[in-house]
């Protein structure tokens, strides 16, 4: 609000809300993690784009990661790194993204007034809230972990006060992050990507046995992206290409437009319902298991047929996208579904990380722009690395790395990870702003889109009682869960279709 009041506009005060949550819940997100945006335009009716995310060590490939996800692990064929592991570290996207969302969409304030309120807040300290220091309580042992493996970790006592996680209503300061914020204020991305920050970041993670370099930071950019969209009745649906996974949403919003008229006639959340959006949503997952990755490896083993010639690079990734979601795809998918039973083989093994840590904002300002933005360390601090003299943590994004050989997301130098954060935007058939929305929790993500969504457009919800409804959650085992109330008799018709049982 304060960025707002001083004329800023919702691209200036969604990157203002981020950093000021860097400071206030740093076991959600930071300036160590990745961020996404999508930004409407209220003069031209456009959206637009930016993909903030990090790619891996340039001397890390997938022999060395495989290695040491054995040594780590224990595992004799892993098919990722352990979630803790060093070589998870991505490089951070976030400090760009803020600097290049505010240079691409914002009104012109300075990068400095943006994040004064931030550096204030870091600086004369906070209360932590109870949602925040109950998460910082049970996630204390990420940031712990590396001294207890015999490493030197002292940039860790900026989150431990006193050597441990802060109390419900304890004032906290974190003077290390508001000086590099003074530094990104004062420099832009040279601030953090180059310097002393960087030095840090590097030291910090080759100590620990990584291979992030000072040239892996330096080389960093973020893309300007085209997002994809939909039309579900007479609103357009908006998402990010990959390599997040906004794709798995809107194929699973195409596939169930084909069953529209099926949809309508089931009550909310019945068993009915629960199933076609179960069976949509895991032929979407599949579908993007093989197109979610860094754009110059996709895959092209999903059955679709797509230009992979002219174009270039953009162009050839932009066509399959297209291809996935053409009316011909999608209504050959559609047509899997059985609504008496679950399919047997409609989707690849679903991943694990569900939680919500992360932290996702909308603004809208006086003059109808809106700004879409999502922020996180990944799963919760992260690695808990804490780059010396920093006050921030490192992601552990390289944890959604295959180190499966030939697939599309298996790790290798410099290349960005099939990223869960993603924001959401709709608008209306006349290119006229409708809601930016958006949801945590991992691989929940899409699937929180979907049915935030339906319940607005199918069920006449407004905002607030579309978050809130019940949602279904898909995860391996077991293999469906209801999030929040669902009634038994839903519960127990879904099992009879042979998904496997609700809990919740």
């Amino acid at each position: 609000l304060r960025v707002l009041r001083a004329g800023g506009n919702a691209a200036d005060a969604a990157v203002a809300a981020a950093a000021s949550l860097n400071v206030l819940e740093p076991c959600m997100t930071g300036v160590g993690g990745d961020a996404f945006c999508l930004f409407y335009d209220a003069a031209s009716r456009t959206v637009r784009g930016l993909n903030g995310s990090g790619r891996s060590p340039a001397a890390l490939d997938l022999q060395a990661a495989q290695a040491a996800a054995r040594a780590e692990g224990g595992e004799s064929q892993p098919l990722a790194l352990p979630a803790d592991s060093v070589h998870c570290v991505t490089v951070p996207g976030a400090a760009a993204a803020w600097c290049d969302t505010l240079a691409l969409f914002g009104s012109g304030m300075p990068l400095a007034d943006v994040l004064q309120p931030s550096i204030e807040l870091a600086e004369g300290g906070f209360a932590v809230a109870p949602v925040s220091a109950l998460s910082w309580r049970e996630l204390e042992f990420q940031l712990t972990r590396w001294a207890k493996k015999g490493f030197e970790h002292p940039g860790v006592a900026a989150f431990l006060p006193g050597g441990r996680a802060p109390e419900d209503g304890q004032w906290v300061t974190n003077p290390d992050l508001a000086a590099t914020f003074r530094l990104l204020a004062e420099k832009g991305k040279a601030g953090y990507y180059s310097g002393r920050v960087a030095q840090a970041i590097v030291t910090t993670v080759q100590r620990m046995g990584g291979k992030l370099s000072l040239d892996d930071l330096a080389r960093h950019s973020s893309d300007e992206v085209r997002p994809l969209s939909i039309t579900y009745g007479d609103r357009v649906v908006w998402e990010l290409p990959p390599n997040g996974q906004g794709l798995v949403a809107l194929l699973c919003l195409a596939i169930l437009k084909e069953k529209e008229g099926e949809l309508r006639a089931l009550e909310h959340n019945s068993s009915g319902y629960l199933h076609l959006l179960a069976e949509a949503l895991r032929l979407a997952f599949a579908q993007g298991a093989e197109a979610i990755a860094d754009p110059a490896a996709l895959a092209a083993s999903i059955g679709v047929e797509w230009d992979r010639a002219g174009g270039g690079e953009a162009g050839r990734t932009r066509a399959l996208w297209d291809a996935m979601l053409s009316p011909s795809h999608v209504a050959a998918l559609a047509a899997k579904i059985d609504t008496a039973r679950a399919m047997d083989d409609a989707a690849a093994p679903l991943p694990t990380n569900c939680a919500s840590e992360t932290v996702y904002l909308c603004v809208v300002d006086g003059q109808g722009n809106a700004c879409s933005f999502i922020n996180s360390n990944y799963a919760g601090f992260g690695t808990g690395i804490v780059p010396d003299g920093c006050g921030f943590t490192l992601q552990n994004r390289g944890a959604n790395f295959s180190l499966v050989e030939g697939h599309p997301n298996a790790l290798g130098p410099s290349k960005r990870p099939y990223h869960t954060i993603i924001p959401g935007l709709m608008t209306r058939k006349d290119g006229a702003f409708d809601c930016a929305f958006g949801v945590m929790g991992g691989f929940m993500q899409p699937q929180g889109h979907v049915q935030v969504v339906l319940n607005m457009l199918l069920h006449g919800m407004d905002p607030q009682a579309a978050l809130d409804a019940p949602r279904l959650l898909l995860e391996p085992a077991p293999p469906v869960h209801a999030m929040n109330a669902t009634p038994a008799s839903t519960r127990c018709a879904k099992s009879e279709r042979g998904l496997g049982p609700l809990s919740g």
